[in-house]
């Protein structure tokens, strides 16, 4: 693969459908968010309700869902060895572990929603909002898994179209689902308020699921059959699994107890850190879409023992990826004003939130290069070196920097400098490891 081989058009093609596909979810959740936060009743609680449950479900999520970097890596690896016969009955065999995993991981959170949503802090009105919205839009959590396994095996395939696609359509149906079903239409369908929110996502991810198993079966060599004799990669892939696993509850205590301090700080500071985190999310998915060409095609340089274009690579991506990070941060810093009365007509959280956003934004260029090098790591399958990394970030960054300054009563401030030191040791972290790989390969 020559240099050239990473043209602006190259990248684009793999790139403008990650994006899309990946900032469908954090536009689902903006959309929840707006809808929600303008409901004619109790609209301050049914925004913090939906903050509250659907960082819980992301949190899930991001735990659950770590079989996806295998399958990808995995899938580009033997591509790159054109070698995909040896994996043909994997996948089947990660995607039937996933949905047994996925039924029961909402069967024991059901019985314990109560419990776990006071352990974020949420009482009263917004503790009932939160324990409904999340019984109903947890349904689909079995559903998630198998999608999103799908996707990982397009992802190692070198193809986003397809998950673009799926991920477009949940996505036009979930946001006309939004309106139809939380305000309601007169005569027709009563406002079911937050309950609304939650299965309008419920109905697009079943769509979602259907077109995922019909694609894959119609566009990749893979099949469903489930073969009992264990694949030979089956042990490694679960090895990598198991230790994305304990990277991303590292991760998750960052969220967990980012959304308990700000509920601890009331339901203004809760509501205003639902919207910007909404809006940070929505920028990691974005960023990520350039990011994440580095794990589509990084296995299979991998495969291909090509540590020379590897490097060529992620120089060519990082430059993307602060591109698009610094160009997001300019234009909400432009629309700054504008951004609070989107999501909620409360004054005093449009308030609050104004206070810290531009922390948000400063942060941008740097979420970019720590996505980019997660990324390359994410594609190698150096689950091991992620896993670290993130421990570091989390355990001697953010937690001990979150409570000092709570100590010191900076509140909402102190989660989003928690947040900065957290991605700053991420990005610092596993660039010097990757300088390192390059002076053992080239």
């Amino acid at each position: 693969m020559s240099k050239s081989k990473f043209s602006f058009k190259y990248i684009n093609s793999i790139a403008v459908p990650a994006i899309i596909s990946g900032v469908i979810e954090p536009v689902l959740s903006l959309t929840d968010t707006a809808i929600v936060g303008n409901v004619s009743v109790n609209a301050t609680e049914a925004l913090a309700a939906v903050g509250i449950a659907g960082s819980f479900i992301a949190t899930l999520g991001w735990i659950f869902t770590q079989s996806k970097v295998a399958i990808a890596a995995l899938v580009a690896e033997y591509l790159g060895k054109k070698q995909l016969d040896k994996i043909i009955g994997l996948p089947a065999q990660m995607i039937g572990i996933n949905i047994l995993l996925g039924s029961l991981i909402y069967g024991i959170t059901y019985f314990l929603t109560i419990h776990i949503f006071k352990l974020y802090n949420a009482e009263g009105l917004v503790l009932a909002y939160t324990a409904s919205y999340y019984k109903i839009r947890a349904l689909g959590f079995p559903l998630l898994l198998f999608i999103v396994s799908v996707f990982s095996v397009f992802r190692g395939l070198q193809n986003t179209f397809w998950p673009m696609i799926i991920t477009a359509v949940g996505a036009v149906l979930n946001i006309g689902l939004d309106f139809v079903l939380v305000y309601g239409i007169k005569g027709l369908v009563p406002a079911m308020h937050v309950e609304g929110a939650a299965w309008a996502s419920l109905i697009a991810q079943i769509v979602m699921f259907v077109l995922a198993l019909i694609l894959l079966l119609i566009k990749t060599p893979f099949r469903l059959k489930i073969i009992f004799k264990v694949h030979p990669e089956l042990k490694r892939t679960i090895g990598i699994s198991l230790n994305m696993l304990v990277r991303t509850v590292a991760l998750n205590t960052c969220l967990i107890l980012s959304n308990a301090y700000a509920t601890k700080y009331g339901s203004n500071y809760i509501a205003a850190f639902t919207i910007a985190f909404q809006i940070w999310l929505f920028f990691a998915f974005f960023i990520d879409g350039y990011a994440s060409v580095s794990a589509i095609i990084s296995g299979k340089l991998k495969g291909e023992n090509n540590y020379a274009d590897l490097n060529v690579l992620v120089k060519t991506i990082t430059k993307y990826a602060l591109i698009v990070s610094v160009t997001l941060s300019l234009v909400f810093f432009m629309l700054y004003s504008c951004i609070g009365p989107v999501f909620t007509k409360n004054k005093e959280v449009i308030a609050t939130f104004e206070t810290f956003f531009w922390m948000v934004l400063i942060m941008q260029p740097l979420n970019a290069i720590a996505f980019v090098y997660d990324d390359v790591y994410k594609g190698m399958a150096e689950a091991i070196t992620l896993r670290n990394t993130q421990l570091i970030a989390t355990f001697l960054g953010f937690v001990p920097v979150l409570l000092i300054l709570d100590y010191f009563n900076f509140k909402i401030y102190a989660i989003w400098v928690a947040f900065l030191v957290w991605m700053m040791l991420r990005a610092v972290l596993l660039r010097v490891k990757f300088v390192k790989l390059l002076r053992l390969n080239l």
